[in-house]
């Protein structure tokens, strides 16, 4: 191939390269090989070419790159919260958004089963947490359970075992995505009693506003984390073009970042249950503010920035 042919084959996406950031580390890494092999060619047909000075250059730059972010475990991490998880999520949206549908079909179950049977209640929570709580009512205080134990102990507790659970839902995914399904559905239904067990009380909103002050980041990851089990049980079941083995690697990776992401979100909801809740009769505004904190932390990291993210790469794309 001729050099003036080569450049012009190759000019546009040279000068993507330079000049445009690459949106992912998969991105970066096959701009360099695909550089690398461009150099190769160079060095063997036009050695002392300014093409070859070029890419050099530029192959270089992207290698100095690539080694700056391996010594920095900060941009890694940097990079993996603020590009991998996000095009994860919006990859596998649909699984993700079936997965919260489960919750909420299970929910209603779980609350509409207790509204039409007295002692649906008892046979999800228990026996002893139900007359505990009906104590507390009795007494004025019905969220009396969140001060039992102290902050330190119960974040500590409920964060470790959280993470512990999350793990198993996640785990069980592997056989189809199915026991992470049934987890998240025993889930649902045992949250829609335990609202149930309050509104009959006439403290649903109380109880609403009381279990979302952590509920809210933590149901959250606990549909994600199920979403993720579903997301690497399915790679298995529908590879789509790619190999059924290479697909099933690709699910369990993808699960995998999603359930690594919501470990700092187990541990934010569990501090929150352990310091905040349990002041459940301070001013509504103060627990409507964090409300609106962590359902806008949410709905930005978890449902628009991916989306925005992923439209970008895809237009980024279609352009290339």
């Amino acid at each position: 191939m001729r050099e003036g042919l080569f450049i012009k084959k190759n000019k546009d996406r040279w000068e993507q390269i330079e000049h445009e950031q690459a949106a992912s580390a998969d991105e970066t890494a096959g701009n360099f090989t695909r550089l690398v092999n461009d150099l190769a060619y160079a060095k063997t047909f036009y050695p002392t070419s300014k093409v070859t000075v070029y890419l050099n250059a530029l192959a270089s730059r992207i290698y100095l790159n690539i080694y700056q972010n391996r010594k920095d475990p900060a941009n890694r991490l940097a990079q993996f919260f603020r590009y991998d998880v996000p095009l994860t999520v919006a990859r596998h949206r649909r699984l993700l958004l079936f997965a919260f549908g489960i919750f909420v079909v299970f929910f209603s179950i779980g609350f509409f089963s207790a509204m039409h049977d007295k002692s649906f209640v008892r046979q999800v929570l228990g026996d002893s947490y139900v007359d505990m709580t009906e104590r507390n009512i009795e007494k004025g205080n019905p969220f009396d359970v969140y001060g039992q134990v102290g902050p330190f102990y119960m974040w500590i507790y409920i964060m470790l075992n959280n993470i512990r659970v999350s793990l198993t839902y996640f785990g069980e995914g592997i056989v189809f995505g199915i026991p992470s399904l049934f987890s998240l559905g025993k889930e649902a239904i045992r949250i829609g009693a335990f609202e149930h067990m309050f509104y009959a009380h006439g403290l649903g909103l109380d109880a609403v506003i009381t279990v979302l002050l952590h509920g809210l980041l933590e149901l959250t990851a606990i549909i994600l984390t199920c979403g993720a089990g579903l997301v690497m049980g399915t790679s298995f079941l529908f590879p789509g073009t790619q190999r059924r083995l290479k697909a099933f690697r690709s699910g369990v990776k993808d699960g995998v970042k999603i359930v690594a992401a919501l470990i700092p979100v187990f541990m934010i909801a569990a501090f929150i249950e352990g310091y905040i809740t349990r002041h459940y009769k301070m001013p509504v505004g103060y627990s409507l503010s964090i409300l609106a904190i962590t359902g806008t932390f949410i709905v930005w990291y978890f449902v628009i920035y991916p989306w925005r993210l992923h439209n970008r790469q895809q237009k980024k794309g279609a352009h290339a």
